[in-house]
């Protein structure tokens, strides 16, 4: 709370203005929320809580969805040899909220966080985390910002290459990647956004970057002889320094039960499809069970326990020996000159699917295709 405080995002509200206009004041319950693997806790605000059957979310209006699409985001990120991916830090901070309206996110705090004193009021000067409206006014922010520059590939990177407040972005050389991250730094900064936790599977690129806007797992690294670290790309596990895709089995284990299998699927993050084969025989089961009306939570019968625990057995071949090539072409690949998507599907009684398969062919007459 300190740290909201010092840096400006909330401010004591002055003796004057205590009392407000009427109808024009809502204060906020808050917590601390722990996050085990960064070993941070964070402030969050419950713009949910109901006082007098309302709350300040059912007053906020959400605005329009400016977000771009994860799946597109990830697509794009595959593109080409070069990869760089960032952050925006503390992104919803960044956007202020006006003078008129900050009344409307008032919470109660002690004075230097002592418990001993009479707690004084406070009110949030930026959009908060939780805040129904601060995606949308977020997101608009971050793509106005794209006025501060003339550069095209800068101004394209933020309106199609951001997921909230996650940058991918994949360049076709080093000295293209090297402008690229340098344009993003200065367009952002000028409108308050701060990028970080830069990383790159080119090394070059990676060097031009200052040391302090480098990701944590990478800034005491030896870029000379070190193996580039594992990193999660919207979720999914990006080995940087092969360049490819993994899925890393961190399922626990659940009882033998529709709800324990639903459970074990829903664990497996894939919004791209990659593993889909494979988490095609569980949903087949669930597909069963569901007919055979059992219960969530009744123990599946012998046969379809046999191979629910087949199918768990294994599932750690997918860590083991399944990856994907991150780019689509090949090393080396000219400049494309025909691009063309080949679409094929099929369906039984038990299931369906799709494969879209990529023939790209550049101008010297290389050709491949990717699925």
């Amino acid at each position: 709370m300190e740290g909201i405080i010092d840096k400006g995002y909330a401010e004591r509200v002055p003796q004057e203005e205590l009392e407000g206009n009427p109808g024009k004041k809502w204060y906020l319950p808050h917590h601390g929320v722990y996050h085990p693997q960064k070993q941070k806790i964070r402030v969050v605000f419950d713009c949910g809580a109901e006082y007098k059957g309302t709350s300040l979310n059912r007053e906020l209006m959400q605005g329009p969805d400016l977000t771009s699409s994860l799946v597109g985001v990830l697509i794009r990120f595959r593109e080409e040899q070069i990869a760089l991916m960032s952050d925006i830090e503390a992104m919803f901070s960044q956007v202020g909220v006006s003078q008129e309206n900050r009344d409307f996110q008032r919470f109660l705090w002690w004075p230097n966080g002592s418990v001993e004193e009479p707690p004084v009021e406070y009110r949030m000067t930026v959009h908060i985390f939780g805040a129904t409206s601060s995606p949308s006014c977020a997101n608009f922010a971050l793509k106005k910002s794209s006025d501060n520059t003339s550069d095209l590939s800068v101004k394209n990177t933020i309106s199609r290459n951001f997921y909230v407040d996650d940058m991918l972005k994949p360049a076709s050389t080093v000295t293209e990647g090297k402008t690229l991250a340098e344009g993003l730094i200065d367009t952002c900064k000028k409108s308050g956004f701060k990028l970080t936790k830069w990383i790159s599977n080119t090394r070059p690129v990676l060097e031009a970057i200052p040391e302090e806007q480098r990701a944590t797992e990478v800034k005491n690294l030896d870029l000379e002889q070190d193996d580039l670290p594992t990193e999660h790309a919207l979720g999914m596990q990006w080995n940087v320094e092969s360049d490819v895709f993994e899925f890393r089995n961190r399922t626990k284990e659940k009882p033998a039960t529709r709800r324990g299998i639903l459970g074990v699927v829903s664990s497996l993050y894939d919004p791209l499809g990659m593993a889909a084969p494979a988490l095609l025989p569980p949903k087949m089961l669930l597909q069963q069970l569901c007919k055979a009306k059992l219960g969530w939570d009744d123990d599946i019968p012998g046969k379809q326990c046999k191979v629910w625990e087949k199918w768990l057995s294994d599932l750690p071949k997918l860590e083991e020996s399944f990856t994907v090539p991150r780019c689509i072409k090949p090393e080396y690949f000219g400049d494309v000159d025909v691009a063309q998507l080949h679409h094929f599907a099929d369906a039984s009684e038990n299931g369906y699917g799709a494969v879209s398969y990529l023939r790209l062919i550049d101008k010297v007459g290389t050709f491949m295709h990717s699925n």
